[in-house]
C-alpha cells in the first residue's frame, strides 16, 4: 500500500508557489554564503524528517537548472532504533535515482548505555553522529555536507544560548568542521519552518520519527521552540524581524569588547554605526522586517490511499 496526493487546481498552484519559495530562499542562501561551487560532491544528510526530505527535494530542483555542475549524494545513518523501518529510505531513494548510501552504526544503543533513563540524549547522540558523517564524507570524497537545519532552528539555538548559555551565538548557514577536514553548509536557513511543513505534507514525504529525542518533551529547545511559535501567532511578523536582526550586527552597540574596542572612543571622534540617541526614545518601524501576510496563506492537501 502506498499513499499519493490528490490537488485540486488551486491546490495544485499554491504547491507550485510554495516550492518557488523554497526555491528561492535556498538558492538566496546558497548564493549569499557561496554554499555549493562548480563541482562540489554535496552530502545531503537525510534523517528521514521533513526538514531533511524537503532539503533533498529542493536542491534536486537546483540542479536541474543551476549554471554550475555539483553532485548530491543522500546519506542516511541507521543508528539501529528498535523498529526503526530500514526499508522506507532505500526504496524512496532507489525511486528518485540518486545516489545514497546507508551508514549503519548502533549509537542508539551506546547512548541508552551511557546516558541515564529519562535524561537528555541529544548532546552524546549528536556527538555521535558528526563523527560518523564527518568520517563517511571523508570515505565518499566530500566536499559540502549539506544539514536540514533551516530559519527557525537558528532562531531556537540564539535563545537557548542567550537563556541557558550566556552566549550571543546561533548557528551558521556555513562553517568548518571541528578537524578542519570540512565544510558544512545549511541550504535552508533562509526558509521558514512553517513553509516545510506544508511542503512536506504536500509532497506526502516518508516520514520516519526519532525514537530517541522524539521521547523527550521538556527539552530546553522543545520550550524554546514553543515559545516562539506562541510570539508568531499572537504578533505575526515578530520571527521575521528577528531573523533580520541576526543579518544586521552593531557591535558598537553591544557590549562585547572583543568585538569593539570601547576605550578607543574619545571626543569629538566620528560615530560609528551612526552613534547613539542616548537619552533620546528611539522610533522602530510599525510594521515588522521582511514579514509579507500573502505568505501565511494555508495550502489545504486531500491524502487519499491508492491500494
Amino acid at each position: 500500500m502506498s499513499t499519493s496526493v490528490t490537488l485540486n487546481q488551486k491546490q495544485q498552484y499554491n504547491l507550485n508557489k510554495l516550492q518557488k519559495r523554497l526555491r528561492r530562499n535556498v538558492g538566496e542562501a546558497i548564493a549569499d554564503f557561496s554554499m555549493i561551487e562548480d563541482g562540489d560532491r554535496v552530502m545531503v544528510c537525510l534523517s528521514g524528517g521533513k526538514d531533511s526530505y524537503t532539503m533533498l527535494d529542493i536542491l534536486q530542483s537546483l540542479q536541474r537548472s543551476a549554471p554550475i555542475k555539483f553532485e548530491l549524494i543522500a546519506v542516511n545513518l541507521d543508528q539501529k532504533q528498535p523498529g526503526f523501518p530500514e526499508h522506507i529510505l532505500p526504496e524512496y531513494l532507489n525511486e528518485l535515482g540518486i545516489e545514497y548510501k546507508i551508514v549503519e552504526e548502533n549509537t542508539y544503543g551506546i547512548v541508552k548505555e551511557k546516558i541515564p533513563e529519562g535524561k537528555t540524549t541529544c548532546s552524546l547522540c549528536s556527538r555521535l553522529r558528526r563523527g560518523i558523517l564527518y568520517r563517511t564524507a571523508t570515505e565518499l570524497n566530500i566536499t559540502k555536507i549539506a544539514l536540514g537545519h533551516h530559519r527557525d532552528d537558528m532562531l531556537q539555538t540564539l535563545f537557548l544560548n542567550m537563556f541557558y548559555g550566556g552566549k550571543l551565538k546561533g548557528m551558521p548557514p556555513k562553517l568548518i568542521s571541528d578537524d578542519g577536514k570540512h565544510i558544512v553548509i545549511r541550504p535552508l536557513a533562509y526558509c521558514r519552518e512553517k513553509d516545510i511543513e506544508k511542503y512536506a505534507d504536500a509532497k506526502a514525504f516518508p516520514i520516519i520519527p526519532c525514537n530517541l529525542c522524539g521521547s523527550q518533551p521538556n527539552l530546553q529547545r522543545q520550550v524554546i521552540k514553543e515559545m516562539l511559535r506562541d510570539w508568531d501567532k499572537r504578533y505575526p511578523g515578530r520571527i521575521e524581524t528577528m531573523f533580520s536582526a541576526m543579518q544586521n550586527v552593531v557591535p558598537s552597540h553591544l557590549c562585547d569588547r572583543e568585538l569593539f574596542d570601547f576605550s578607543a572612543i574619545t571626543q569629538g571622534m566620528a560615530l560609528p554605526d551612526g552613534g547613539d540617541l542616548a537619552f533620546d526614545r528611539e522610533e522602530l518601524p510599525l510594521t515588522s522586517s521582511g514579514f509579507d501576510a500573502q505568505d501565511e496563506g494555508e495550502l489545504g492537501i486531500n491524502i487519499v490511499e491508492v491500494k
